[in-house]
């Protein structure tokens, strides 16, 4: 094993671990963030808002992070926005024990804002692996996802009785559960994530340079400096990345977060309502490591039209019955198809950028996938209260075949020029 290949697994793991620590403390919270939205505004339509303000400022700030993670590297960037998720949770914390709801939405746009920085981190670990090893970085770092589902509504109960009472009240534990796991992943990152990625990333780009600059080199023509965003999205495969992500995501929000209002309804309990969505997360993060091979294996494009065509399959499936397995599985191909296309997607953007180019872009790219997650967010309810839940489910199908026709077409596409060219 070379040099390169060491310190690669070293920093994947270490993006992994952060991932893990951090989805934990962001998971334990969004389990009380409701509740505790509605005992602070003393309203139960207010309950909603801090998850919206959470997705509203993670999105708004994945571009600029994008320049931050450009100026002062990855490990500098992860490091920055896992303090700010600190101080996130400190707010929180506060604010319930102040009785502010203010204060409390104001910790929820720091949590957002760090949410945007830590999701980034599986670019770092693409960056730092050649071409056939990407697919498996980034789902090893989304793998993370899986540590934080478990271990983050466990530590809820306890975390209220061990830090409850300095707040008054035990909903303020997770809060501060919350800032422990967001300190240890800044520690964990500034002194593990060394040397930096991008300063690796640069060397493995050498190594493997991205078509449109290898092309650049071989032809002589276009620019020879980073590329603008403009440019960049014009280029078929960075579109097809882009909606696999942006738009698998609205489609699994859609259906998601209104499926416990929709089982609610058919007077479903509290223990239904969390099988299925236990099938949903496990759906989502069991099976990255899976979803990473057959990227490498496979390709970029068949992963993505696979994922799609799940995404489509679980809309259509969710509509067949309200009852408990039929549900079940419907969410968990809904989280299987999600993982397929976020794990395709990310590793097609990230093939097709120069080092230069990277944070910028991918930052850009969280930007709209979080844009995304928030109007799906919106949508859902409007579209459940107006229309019924059978209909919003196959407004949300017909979402997925976007991607699923654009990367089909891209990839005969590339089929067809390869036959040619042989």
């Amino acid at each position: 094993m070379t040099d390169l290949q060491t310190l690669a697994r070293k920093l994947t793991f270490i993006l992994f671990v952060q991932q893990s620590l951090a989805s934990a403390g962001f998971i334990a919270v969004a389990t009380l963030n409701s509740i505790v939205s509605e005992k602070l505004a003393n309203e139960a339509s207010w309950a909603g808002v801090p998850t919206a303000v959470y997705l509203l400022g993670g999105a708004l700030a994945a571009f600029a992070w994008g320049y931050v993670f450009d100026a002062i590297g990855r490990r500098g960037g992860l490091v920055a926005g896992l303090l700010i998720g600190v101080l996130g949770s400190a707010l929180a914390f506060y604010a319930i024990a102040l009785s502010s709801f203010n204060l409390f939405l104001i910790g929820m746009v720091f949590m957002g804002v760090a949410s945007a920085a830590v999701g980034l981190g599986r670019f770092a670990a693409a960056e730092v692996n050649p071409p056939e090893a990407r697919g498996r970085a980034i789902s090893n770092v989304v793998l993370g996802g899986t540590v934080g589902a478990v271990v983050g509504p466990f530590i809820v109960g306890p975390a209220g009785q061990w830090f409850g009472p300095w707040a008054g009240d035990e909903l303020a534990g997770a809060y501060a559960i919350s800032l422990i796991l967001f300190a240890l992943g800044a520690v964990v990152v500034f002194f593990g994530l060394r040397p930096d990625p991008r300063e690796l990333g640069r060397q493995v780009a050498d190594l493997h340079p991205d078509p449109a600059t290898a092309l650049r080199a071989k032809t002589g023509t276009g620019p020879v400096g980073p590329r603008g965003l403009l440019e960049i999205f014009r280029q078929p495969p960075a579109l097809v990345a882009v909606a696999a992500m942006a738009l698998g995501q609205m489609v699994m929000v859609l259906v998601m977060v209104i499926t416990s209002l929709h089982m609610r309804g058919h007077d479903h309990g509290l223990g239904d309502i969390s099988i299925v969505m236990s099938a949903h997360t496990f759906g989502m993060f069991a099976f990255s490591i899976l979803s990473g091979r057959l990227v490498d294996r496979w390709g970029r494009g068949p992963v993505i039209i696979t994922g799609a065509g799940t995404l489509a399959l679980a809309c259509l499936t969710a509509t067949l019955s309200p009852d408990v397995l039929p549900l079940g599985v419907a969410l968990f191909l809904l989280g299987l198809g999600w993982n397929f296309c976020f794990v395709g997607g990310s590793t097609l953007l990230s093939d097709q950028l120069s080092p230069e180019e990277r944070a910028r872009t991918q930052g850009f790219n969280d930007l709209l996938v979080g844009l995304a997650s928030a109007i799906g967010s919106l949508e859902s309810g409007i579209i459940f209260s107006g229309l019924g839940f059978n209909v919003m489910a196959y407004i949300s199908a017909a979402f997925a075949l976007i991607p699923l026709a654009a990367a089909l077409f891209w990839t005969l596409g590339r089929a067809r020029l390869a036959r040619a060219l042989s």
